[in-house]
């Protein structure tokens, strides 16, 4: 398999799955702009307190009811957006009643495509996984193990074709700065070929952490969303980000104030460079 990357990590070329229940409205609502939305759904459970981290950390292991309305009311905010990023989603095992929440919310947004990363396997226990919901069918799909310690992982939707194509890539990083800067690293790299760049995630840091003393320092990146996203309950810092190249417009931004994980969702709808080209 080819190789683009000065480490020694294959490039994962992958399809994304295709949603037969889509119905004919499906495709994005606007052909000026795509919307964008990146949510830690904390595989469906609510945290409304740090107690909560111990009081119910048992939903962590075994079904519960809550979880399914949870996914519901999910599915129904990602109806209104085109592109969306998704982390500590559960890929099909004990405690999310063997559902592939990806899968799952594809089906309740009414998504084209889907594609499911999985980062830890742990069986019928748990099945950790980041996810990419699309209206726009991505011209190429690759899935990106992270370097530093396992169950980190990314992937990278390339949407249009050309010179005007937009890199965007879905991520949940790690909590230390060496392992994350080991990952933002690598995640450079694998845009470094693309004019136009959206990374959105989970990335455990602050902004100015990572436009400023990161190796995506050199991509000439913005971070126009500035508000708190974690812990829902009372915002106190910002973690979760959908960075995006200076050359990108952008038509409206904002965290929204949906409780329903222990992270906010972060939306941003932004200009597309070339309609012909998407």
């Amino acid at each position: 398999m080819p190789r683009r990357f000065s480490k020694d990590r294959p490039i994962v070329l992958c399809d994304a799955n295709h949603n037969a229940l889509c119905v004919p409205d499906a495709l994005p609502r606007n052909e000026q702009r795509i919307r964008l939305l990146s949510f830690n759904i904390q595989v469906g459970i609510s945290t409304s307190a740090y107690r909560h981290y111990v009081t119910r950390s048992w939903k962590h292991l075994i079904p519960h009811q809550e979880r399914y309305r949870n996914l519901e009311k999910i599915g129904f905010l990602l109806n209104d957006f085109d592109i969306v990023a998704l982390q500590e989603a559960d890929g099909g095992s004990l405690r999310s009643g063997y559902i592939n929440q990806v899968q799952q919310l594809a089906q309740l947004g009414n998504f084209p495509y889907w594609y499911q990363q999985r980062n830890r396997n742990l069986g019928p226990f748990a099945q950790h996984s980041n996810g990419l919901l699309s209206r726009l069918q991505p011209n190429k799909l690759e899935d990106h193990p992270l370097p530093g310690p396992a169950g980190r992982g990314a992937i990278l939707a390339k949407i249009g074709d050309g010179a005007d194509a937009i890199a965007v890539v879905s991520m949940h990083l790690a909590l230390g700065t060496r392992a994350r800067n080991l990952q933002l690293d690598y995640v450079r790299e694998i845009v470094s070929d693309y004019q136009h760049v959206v990374l959105m995630g989970d990335m455990n840091t602050h902004a100015h952490e990572l436009l400023s003393n990161s190796p995506l320092s050199s991509l000439d990146l913005r971070a126009p969303q500035a508000a708190a996203t974690f812990p829902s309950w009372k915002p106190q810092r910002c973690l979760d980000h959908i960075l995006i190249s200076s050359e990108l417009e952008i038509a409206n931004m904002a965290v929204l104030p949906i409780p329903i994980s222990d992270h906010l969702p972060v939306a941003m709808d932004i200009i597309l460079p070339n309609l012909n080209t998407i």
